[in-house]
């Protein structure tokens, strides 16, 4: 089963890789632009798997690019109690 199947695990997933950008010394602005190329990619390759990767997947389809670096923003955010430390 895929990480993208599974809420849960997806946001985990992106909360450990998160952090390991964060221990290795990545800063937040780079962090956020990365979740914006990945979001930009996933809304144009992958299909939705779940209810909430097609609500993110229509809002991102909507949004100006400014409101798709924020959606992307507030990805960081949620995922950031997510995952392992």
């Amino acid at each position: 089963m895929s990480v993208l199947e599974n809420w849960s695990d997806w946001k985990n997933f992106l909360g450990d890789r998160l952090h390991q950008a964060q221990h290795s010394g990545m800063e937040n602005e780079t962090v956020n632009d990365l979740a914006y190329q990945i979001g930009d990619y996933l809304s144009k390759q992958v299909e939705a798997k779940n209810d909430q990767e097609r609500v993110l997947a229509d809002l991102w389809s909507v949004a100006s690019p400014d409101e798709q670096h924020a959606i992307a923003n507030m990805m960081v955010k949620l995922v950031n109690n997510n995952g392992t430390r």
